[in-house]
């Protein structure tokens, strides 16, 4: 690894912030590629019920996944403010829908805190912190956590209201 690749934790991490109903949450913003209106998603049988289906971006083929049914919150209707966050996940492009984008932050590091044992509907696994900014709290999460399939994951039958 090269010097200019190596992360520390006194270096500042620019987050990319959205809304799942009323809870705020962040993606560093180094595993977003993109991100895009909700458009056609084709519906892909025997899949785990989060997985909402694939999308053609431009040639390449994205896998969706409601990311409020994945983490165990409560999901909104999909609308015009919704968006996709398109990621890189082990080489393969994945969109995580979410309600609404919000803003791209500085986080330090070294000034997040462990999630809380309590969070309600979000397992602290799929979380690498909560961070304070501007005196809102915003879960930052673990992208490789969060997309991990699980036996529990697949036999979830909740659906998207």
């Amino acid at each position: 690894m090269e010097q200019d690749d190596a992360i520390t934790a006194d270096q500042p991490m620019l987050v990319s912030t959205f809304l799942l109903g009323d809870a705020v949450f962040g993606l560093d913003t180094a595993r977003v590629q993109e991100v895009v209106r909700v458009g056609d998603i084709a519906p892909v049988r025997g899949a785990a019920p989060f997985v909402l289906g694939i999308m053609n971006l431009r040639g390449r083929i994205a896998t969706v996944i409601d990311l409020a049914l994945k983490l165990g919150i409560p999901c909104a209707e999909v609308d015009r403010d919704s968006r996709i966050f398109i990621v890189d996940w082990r080489s393969e492009s994945v969109g995580l829908v979410v309600d609404r984008v919000a803003d791209v932050i500085e986080v330090d590091r070294a000034d997040l805190a462990p999630p809380p044992e309590n969070l309600r509907g979000v397992r602290g696994r799929h979380l690498m912190g909560v961070s304070q900014v501007g005196g809102h709290l915003t879960a930052l999460l673990d992208l490789e956590a969060v997309l991990a399939v699980e036996a529990e994951d697949i036999s979830t039958s909740s659906v998207r209201n």
